[in-house]
């Protein structure tokens, strides 16, 4: 099957309880499960198991605390695993990633036929995703799907502690806003794991495609941006963010901007109103000079 258009979004509406869960292979695991009850329930299937905690916060579903929970060899019903690690935000499980015989150990005896987008077959009632090429599978919350923490390889499944990416507190720079794709291109690659095109609907009357950007690099984890682009100029961008993150990112943009210069329950702005922090649906907004005046008038009435 092809990839329909807006298929995130409708995974993130599926009723939860309607089907078996993927990650109920794990021997009846489910999200949002503390830590120490998830590790009982590995401890009958895994031949080794570990926990690391991070010290400095940066996974974006986390207010307070992240753990990862590294486990080799690990037993379904259908197959045995490599190795997987299970996430946990404030000590709820959040998403689950596992490597190698992913394939025969947790889609063998799904109903579902995948639908295939980009390099993943997606069994949209499990929120489960498989790269057959990397035999890589994530299990997700809807929190971290809306992060598309599917295009995110835990690095601490490839060293003891994990890598850690820089963290400056800063907007990503090289997100120029009014430059050309052209001025761009290669910055917005060299800057992602991987970026693809997309042709926009009509509804933005600024914007005739954008550049989705995963692996971007914002207060030290990984993430999507969809730059926006008006007659080949760039002029929008959005960054996927958590809600649990919020005061972190409040405090990186009042760091970097000063106060915001506007509030309400939405959202916060900064910068000459080019810079929004949008409270509803986690996300910064970055706008070019035209555009976020013109949205200080018509949208926020200031």
């Amino acid at each position: 099957m092809k990839y329909p258009k807006y298929l995130l979004t409708a995974l993130l509406i599926i009723p939860a309880l309607c089907f078996a869960q993927a990650e109920q292979q794990f021997n009846g695991v489910n999200m949002k499960e503390s830590l120490s009850t998830v590790q009982t329930k590995l401890k009958d299937i895994a031949a080794a198991s570990k926990v690391i905690t991070v010290q400095h916060t940066v996974f974006p579903l986390a207010k307070d605390k992240e753990q990862h929970l590294v486990c080799s060899d690990v037993k379904t019903a259908t197959g045995t695993i490599s190795k997987a690690v299970f996430t946990f935000a404030d000590n709820q499980l959040t998403n689950i990633e596992a490597r190698g015989n992913v394939q025969q150990s947790l889609a063998a005896k799904l109903k579902d036929t995948a639908i295939n987008y980009m390099d993943y077959e997606i069994y949209q009632k499990q929120k489960l995703f498989i790269n057959p090429k990397k035999d890589i599978a994530w299990i997700l919350t809807d929190e971290a799907l809306f992060s598309h923490l599917f295009t995110w390889e835990n690095p601490v499944l490839d060293t003891a502690e994990g890598l850690a990416l820089p963290n400056t507190g800063l907007v990503p720079a090289f997100l120029q806003m009014g430059a050309t794709f052209e001025e761009l291109e290669s910055s917005l690659e060299a800057n992602s794991t991987f970026t693809l095109k997309e042709a926009l609907d009509g509804s933005d009357p600024n914007a005739q495609y954008q550049i989705n950007c995963f692996g971007v690099n914002y207060l030290g984890f990984p993430r999507k941006a969809e730059a926006r682009f008006g007659d080949d100029k760039l002029n929008v961008v959005w960054i996927l963010l958590g809600k649990a993150e919020e005061d972190r990112v409040r405090h990186a943009l009042i760091k970097q901007y000063g106060p915001a210069i506007y509030k309400d329950d939405v959202w916060e702005v900064f910068h000459n109103w080019q810079v929004a922090l949008r409270k509803d649906k986690p996300e910064i907004l970055l706008m070019e000079q035209e555009i976020s005046l013109d949205y200080k008038k018509s949208y926020f009435k200031q």
